[in-house]
């Protein structure tokens, strides 16, 4: 079943840099119903937020984001996620630089990828980036919800943005 053909909540997960900042920006999208930080792609279904930082573990931090494809698409989400990070530098976003800050989509379906790879190639040729898109895709294993401290930080601190 596609994505996109069902009228029930689909969900989409990305990882493009600290999740703190990812969140917010999801969270406030028409359409999505629900946003929750965690991390994903690693070698295992379980790790802690100290051992992610370790680099060690293969996970990603990542947005899941529920959303409701009769008001917003997955594409569309694609092109907040790629209008929302540096999709050409590996493993870093900003200051923030290890394995766990890479440009990750990861795909819950066949539709899910074959848009990804899409994206992907579009923005590429598009030549928007004077370097190549590094983004991965991969497909969406061992996700861990992470701690709760880290659900909705900015929105718990008032703040709109990691930046100062």
């Amino acid at each position: 079943m596609s994505n996109e053909t069902s009228n029930e909540n689909q969900i989409a997960v990305f990882g493009a840099g600290c999740f703190w900042g990812v969140e917010e920006t999801f969270r406030t999208l028409a359409g999505v119903v629900e946003t929750e930080v965690g991390y994903a792609g690693g070698k295992s279904d379980q790790t802690t937020y100290e051992e992610v930082c370790t680099d060690t573990t293969g996970h990603a931090e990542v947005i899941k984001i529920t959303y409701n494809p009769n008001v917003i698409k997955f594409e569309n989400l694609l092109d907040v996620f790629f209008k929302n990070h540096n999709p050409t530098t590996l493993n870093r976003q900003g200051v923030d630089v290890g394995s766990q800050y890479r440009s990750v989509i990861f795909y819950l379906d066949e539709d899910q990828r074959v848009q990804g790879e899409k994206a992907i190639k579009e923005l590429d040729e598009s030549n928007r980036f004077p370097n190549p898109v590094v983004t991965k895709l991969e497909a969406f294993k061992n996700y861990v919800k992470a701690e709760e401290y880290h659900q909705k930080y900015l929105k718990k601190k008032g703040l709109t943005s990691c930046l100062i």
